[in-house]
């Protein structure tokens, strides 16, 4: 299970199909909420044949009980137009291998799901939206803003074949109630994707009833390939220092650990467990912005301009503001109870005030 990817035909990444859906898919937003469908896959008899061997390929065939190809403007144009799929019925992960998780910090134990979705299909990770307010969790700001999520997984591109990793969310109140085997019948009937990849301590179902090995045996069950790796451990995580009551902490990269981190201002161990350096997104858009003139040039902006998780209060050095498309400018950063304060030299940061690469800006935190 671990790794080699040996389980998928490798026409599944050569498919001219697969690669025209790959390229229809990034023309797209990279967040979709996905709707139930109403219509069945397959009769069951050839069910097993088409889930395990999804692509476009045999989708478009027109045997009874199967759903013909979608058509869009990126498919070549003599597709025939009696047999298009209906819109609210067309999965944007079709044909792919999603990595399963939850995604908030996409740290590097995330961006190993990636790599190994990426070794045996078109890689995806499917998370889900709103499971704080269907669980009634306390709202907090995320490791990575929205806004800025696309940025990291194009990062990744890099350790995936080059291709950068696509996310689609599904509302979690829409998936809440379902058990381990709805769930897996889900990725197979609805979303019709070849496999999953997992991490060996991942839950899924209602109440967390499934664990990796009963993955593992629904997705055979249902045709679909089944991927369970290593956890990412954090070498650094102190065990006499852990909270033994977490079954779920042992002692792995987590957004958890990622957040206490953070909390404690040590931005060298945060950029080791999120694989790159934390940035904190600022919308100045609406927000008064104070400017100080002296032998270094500094502005002030509220913290209610936060789009993500800040570090702790305090004084950090070596940090970059990115502002649109510019160049980083090196900057040292005081962030406390009220404000954030950043500090340049030689630098006369009132000529960006106002302009549209000043509404939306990045501070990046050196080690």
């Amino acid at each position: 299970m671990l790794g080699g990817g040996s389980r998928i035909s490798l026409h599944l990444r050569e498919c001219s199909h697969l690669h025209l859906l790959h390229h229809y898919q990034h023309h797209h937003h990279h967040s979709f909420n996905l709707a139930p469908s109403t219509t069945a896959i397959s009769s069951p008899h050839n069910r097993h044949q088409l889930q395990r061997m999804v692509s476009y390929t045999s989708i478009q065939s027109k045997s009874a009980g199967e759903i013909p190809i979608m058509s869009s403007d990126c498919f070549s144009q003599h597709e025939d137009d009696d047999h298009q799929l209906p819109p609210q019925e067309f999965s944007p992960v079709a044909g792919g291998i999603v990595a399963l998780g939850k995604f908030d910090a996409l740290h590097i134990g995330h961006r190993e799901l990636a790599i190994q979705a990426s070794k045996v299909g078109t890689p995806y990770i499917l998370s889900f939206v709103g499971m704080a307010e269907v669980l009634g969790w306390e709202s907090r700001p995320p490791v990575v803003a929205k806004c800025d999520r696309h940025r990291v997984l194009a990062s990744w591109a890099q350790y995936c074949g080059n291709v950068t990793p696509s996310e689609f969310q599904v509302e979690f109140s829409s998936v809440r109630h379902l058990s381990p085997q709805q769930f897996v019948e889900k990725l197979s009937k609805e979303l019709k994707v070849c496999g999953v990849v997992a991490g060996e301590n991942y839950r899924f179902g209602y109440k967390a009833a499934g664990d990796a090995s009963d993955l593992v045996t629904l997705c055979e069950e249902y045709g679909l390939e089944a991927y369970i790796i290593n956890a990412v451990m954090d070498k650094k995580q102190d065990l006499r220092n852990m909270d033994l009551t977490d079954i779920k902490n042992k002692g792995q990269v987590s957004s958890t650990r990622i957040r206490q981190v953070l909390a404690v201002g040590d931005m060298k161990y945060v950029s080791e467990l999120l694989g790159r350096r934390h940035r904190l997104m600022l919308k100045l858009k609406g927000h008064k912005v104070v400017t100080t003139s002296s032998n270094q040039q500094r502005f002030s902006a509220p913290r209610s301009c936060f789009l993500n998780l800040p570090p702790k209060t305090g004084f950090y050095k070596n940090c970059s503001l990115f502002l649109g498309n510019e160049n980083p400018l090196t900057c040292s950063v005081v962030i406390d109870s009220t404000y954030i304060h950043l500090e340049m030299d030689g630098l006369d940061i009132s000529s960006y005030i106002g302009s549209p690469d000043f509404q939306l800006v990045g501070v990046e935190f050196g080690d």
